[in-house]
């Protein structure tokens, strides 16, 4: 058995998990689970504690190796587990010489590879052939995060943030689109923060000017969760004149509720939220959106709440990722008076059944338009606006012209046209 990766968490682990896979293989390792950590949430924590338990008792004999951001951030706690052979921080973590055969058969105390995130400076270059399994492929260009919402442990786990420098991001996809695919996401902890640590002091808008200049061959391009109060004047410029950057977006919501945005230290308010969605769908009137939001926020009461209810059809949000909250050690927010635990997940259960009526909306909206299909394993394939279609009947990394049909319980159902790319 070779090197395997099991990852929790945001798409940037799901990058990074390919990086480490390859670097551990340099490495000369073998017979190896890299289990790649989250620690947005306490659940996301426990969920890889689990995971690890269950490949122990699968496994016996192969090696477990933690990393990721909970491993830096609860370092001591998966050092402790007796399943876990090596704990590697996230400085390091992409790094060859952290999986060298050499590192294991340590003592307890030695297990834990962990560094001081905070005094990273760079995020390194990692260039990717492949993503294994996948069609779509995500690229890293940024790192880290300089802010402090009151709820969020992850600058703790990421460190400052840094960006990839244009040059290397555009290498990085050229030769993915080389190599296949045809859709790339950009990905990193804070991606409309990208570029005041490089020379020139480029932002998120121009590398994307960049990239869709500069790969003329990409037919698609797709931004991950971004912080709407930062996007540049370059960014609405992309959006409005290359309709190869895909007509989907996720947000960085976390409320709907001025003072629990407040409180959260957001440097949005419910306003600019609604502004920035009106300004986009004024540019790209087939825009969609999707959020983060946390249910149960401290101080959150039902008023607060029902804000948060009403921002979703308001700025006609669909794709919601909800978390009711979980206070992390050492943030301010768990300091703060708490929401009874099941008041939060009462609320993320109603949050999330109003995310879910805005996404079939969404989909039968669709029914009657051409719309132009990436074909992923499974037969599934994904609009521009991200719906799942059933397209069976093509080969995965195609993208074809389906007039769509109807709407089943696994996505949109269409009739091929044409090849579209």
């Amino acid at each position: 058995m070779s090197v395997e990766t099991l990852t929790f968490g945001c798409r940037l682990n799901a990058y990074e998990s390919e990086v480490m896979k390859a670097e551990a293989e340099k490495a000369g390792l073998s017979h190896t689970l890299i289990v790649n950590t989250c620690a947005v949430t306490a659940t996301s924590v426990r969920q890889a504690k689990q995971a690890i338990r269950r490949a122990r008792r699968e496994y016996p004999q192969r090696k477990i190796i933690v990393t990721g951001c909970a491993a830096q951030t609860e370092a001591r706690t998966f050092g402790d587990m007796a399943e876990v052979d090596l704990v590697i921080g996230n400085a390091d973590k992409m790094k060859s010489a952290s999986y060298q055969p050499m590192a294991f058969g340590v003592p307890l105390n030695d297990k834990v590879q962990v560094n001081d995130i905070m005094s990273v400076r760079e995020t390194a270059a990692h260039l990717i052939e492949a993503m294994d399994g996948h069609t779509r492929a995500f690229v890293q260009v940024q790192n880290g995060c300089d802010h402090r919402c009151t709820f969020c442990i992850i600058p703790f786990g990421r460190g400052p943030s840094r960006s990839v420098p244009m040059g290397v991001v555009v290498e990085q996809i050229k030769r993915l689109v080389g190599n296949g695919y045809r859709e790339i996401v950009l990905t990193g902890v804070d991606i409309t923060s990208y570029g005041p640590d490089l020379p020139g002091s480029p932002t998120l808008g121009t590398l994307i000017q960049a990239i869709l200049r500069h790969v003329p061959d990409l037919p698609r391009l797709r931004i991950s969760s971004i912080d709407s109060i930062e996007a540049d004047e370059a960014f609405y410029d992309s959006v409005a004149s290359d309709r190869r950057l895909m007509p989907h977006l996720h947000l960085s919501l976390q409320s709907g509720d001025d003072m629990i945005l407040k409180r959260m230290k957001r440097r949005h308010s419910r306003a600019d939220a609604l502004a920035v969605v009106a300004r986009l769908r004024a540019l790209r009137p087939d825009m969609v959106f999707g959020a983060d939001i946390i249910t149960g926020f401290p101080t959150e009461d039902d008023a607060m709440f029902e804000n948060t209810l009403n921002i979703v059809s308001e700025a006609g949000l669909t794709y919601l990722h909800v978390f009711p909250y979980s206070p992390r050690p050492g943030t301010p927010a768990a300091r703060m008076p708490q929401v009874d635990t099941s008041v939060a997940k009462a609320r993320a259960v109603r949050l999330r059944a109003v995310g879910e009526a805005q996404v079939e909306k969404l989909a039968q909206s669709r029914i009657g338009q051409v719309e132009s299909v990436l074909v992923e394993r499974g037969g599934i394939g994904r609009q521009e606006q991200f719906l799942p279609v059933l397209a069976s009947v093509h080969r995965q990394g195609e993208i074809v012209s389906m007039r769509i049909t109807g709407v089943s319980q696994t996505g949109l159902v269409g009739e091929p046209l044409r090849s579209a790319a």
